[in-house]
């Protein structure tokens, strides 16, 4: 598998995953894609408070941050699970990624509706798969795991060999771990909530005594009493 991305990308030259990381929590952190306002929480459709807003989306229109998201997904993939044969983003917004990315790799891709469509051919998985292929999901945001596993159940179910998902950010709450080990899925993503509240204490987006505060929301995001602290 042969990588063609290669002009000097930090994500490139990052010594490990582990450094990439920080570029990517500060990549994400400078165009707003994740913000973080513990004093003014958001409220998530399910009701919770959360002190993180997370859009990815936002990356698509940031050239800079998009390079160096696509040269870290590609990364992911041939450090990672190097005898992956397609990639399959998630609808809709993991798509773009898996488009660009597979033009790194220089792999076929797909993606993967939420549901059939109910007319045509009713198609869920979007792309040619062949039955035994191995295949690597993209997806740009994990939380409790559950669209990104519903993913890989039906390329499963359509014969599909899947490695793992590769994905833009991470929680890492511990619903969507243990969500993903019950399902047997792996994810490796660029960054995670624990280093970008690092990254946006070091750097001025909160205060460092904010810091026990959101890891106490990550820990369990239904406890609200991390607001008062």
């Amino acid at each position: 598998m042969e990588q063609k991305h290669d002009n000097g990308c930090n994500c490139c030259q990052a010594g490990t995953l582990k450094d990439l990381e920080r570029i990517i929590a500060k990549d994400l952190l400078s165009i707003s894609a994740v913000f973080l306002r513990p004093e003014q929480p958001f409220t998530w459709a399910s009701g919770i408070k959360s002190p993180i807003y997370c859009d990815n989306r936002l990356t698509l229109t940031a050239p800079r941050v998009r390079d160096h998201i696509e040269a870290g997904l590609a990364r992911i993939v041939r450090e990672l699970y190097p005898s992956c044969e397609v990639l399959m983003g998630t609808s809709t917004a993991g798509i773009a990624h898996a488009a660009i990315t597979a033009t790194l790799l220089d792999l076929p891709m797909g993606y993967v509706r939420s549901s059939a469509k109910d007319h045509g051919r009713t198609n869920r998985i979007e792309g040619r798969l062949e039955k035994g292929q191995k295949v690597v999901v993209i997806e740009d945001l994990i939380s409790t795991g559950d669209s990104c596993i519903e993913v890989v159940k039906a390329l499963r179910e359509a014969g599909a060999e899947v490695l793992g998902v590769a994905s833009i950010f991470t929680y890492g709450m511990q619903t969507g771990l243990d969500h993903l080990r019950e399902a047997q899925v792996t994810n490796h993503s660029l960054s995670n909530f624990d280093t970008l509240i690092e990254v946006a204490a070091e750097e001025g987006y909160i205060r460092k005594e904010d810091v026990a505060r959101l890891i106490a929301f990550r820990e369990n995001p239904r406890d609200e009493s991390w607001i008062g602290r």
